[in-house]
């Protein structure tokens, strides 16, 4: 049985990553899972300069998973390459660097710095950043920008190119062509969606910044929506992320047109959830007879005549 899959140049011994921002730089999760059993460790974020990120209180639990306004806290891209990628490269395991930036060109020195070294797979870009040079609007949000990003970064590595996309936009459909035009290798989606928690004791925010990132089962559905959504304008893989907790939410984000998955929020209860969810895959496969899991794959049975998804014809009505 085969559950391997090859992503550009990146090959994966099974179709479960880790996410960036619930896995630190793997190190952290070492004594607790199995890295090797992993397809891919996702790197949380890694900007040029070290970040603090934002001021407590930036969690905060729902009922149905979590809000988050970490700030992209990380050590920066030197102490990256000095302290947390030497751990990385003896893992036998592909390592996706997630890169967040503020500019354009921040983007570009990240990558050309990350070039010079080995024991990188492929990069995800995070557009879900906030363009200082445009007050504060997330690179993600427009497509031209998502556009720009994207060739950018294309012509300046020949590594497997994963552009992040944000769901917080009308048609993510629209991003992901965006980011096939350009050259990417694959999507992954979905970030996090915008979500606030109110105390109503103190009568404020939960979050110091009043809203944050909303993750796990509660985004599920939506997710999947994204997923399928984007299958259906682009060639090009997707990775699908949001609401992962089982093996079972695994395989419909494959039957919906993900050809590989990343589990966030989870890890966080479990560090262990991702290995169990790859493990449970491959058992649904032998049970049904399923030789190679690529034939899962956009497998989604929708009956003949069925009225197209609402996004469809939303779509239909805006040419008319």
């Amino acid at each position: 049985m085969n559950t391997s899959y090859t992503l550009g140049s990146m090959h994966l011994k099974n179709r479960v990553l880790v996410a960036s921002g619930t896995f630190g730089y793997g190190n952290e999760a070492a004594p607790y899972t199995d890295l090797r059993a992993l397809g891919g460790i996702v790197t949380k974020s890694v900007s040029w300069l070290p970040r603090q990120g934002n001021a407590p209180t930036r969690i905060a639990e729902t009922p149905a998973g979590m809000l988050n306004s970490i700030g992209l806290a990380n050590v920066g891209i030197d102490a990256f390459i000095a302290e947390k990628l030497p751990f990385l490269r003896e893992i036998d395991t592909e390592i996706i660097v997630n890169i967040a930036a503020s500019t354009t060109e921040e983007y570009i020195r990240i990558l050309e710095r990350l070039e010079g070294e080995e024991g990188i797979a492929a990069y995800e870009i995070n557009v879900s950043c906030p363009n200082v040079k445009e007050g504060g609007l997330n690179f993600g949000t427009r497509c031209d920008m998502t556009e720009t990003i994207t060739r950018e970064l294309r012509r300046r590595t020949e590594r497997t190119l994963i552009i992040k996309l944000t769901p917080n936009v009308t048609h993510i459909a629209d991003f992901a062509k965006s980011c096939e035009n350009e050259g990417a290798d694959a999507v992954a989606l979905i970030n996090t969606l915008v979500g606030m928690a109110v105390n109503i004791r103190t009568r404020r925010p939960v979050l110091s910044t009043i809203t944050g990132g909303l993750s796990g089962p509660a985004i599920k559905p939506v997710a999947l929506a994204k997923v399928f959504e984007a299958s259906k304008a682009i060639s090009i893989p997707i990775i699908g992320i949001g609401g992962i907790t089982t093996w079972q939410d695994a395989i419909e984000f494959l039957l919906v047109g993900a050809s590989a998955v990343q589990v966030g929020t989870a890890s966080f209860r479990d560090p262990d959830a991702a290995v169990k969810i790859a493990r449970g895959m491959e058992t649904y496969c032998r049970e049904e007879g399923v030789e190679d899991i690529q034939d899962l794959v956009g497998a989604l049975h929708i009956d003949a005549g069925t009225a197209a998804p609402g996004f469809v014809k939303a779509r239909e009505q805006e040419k008319v």
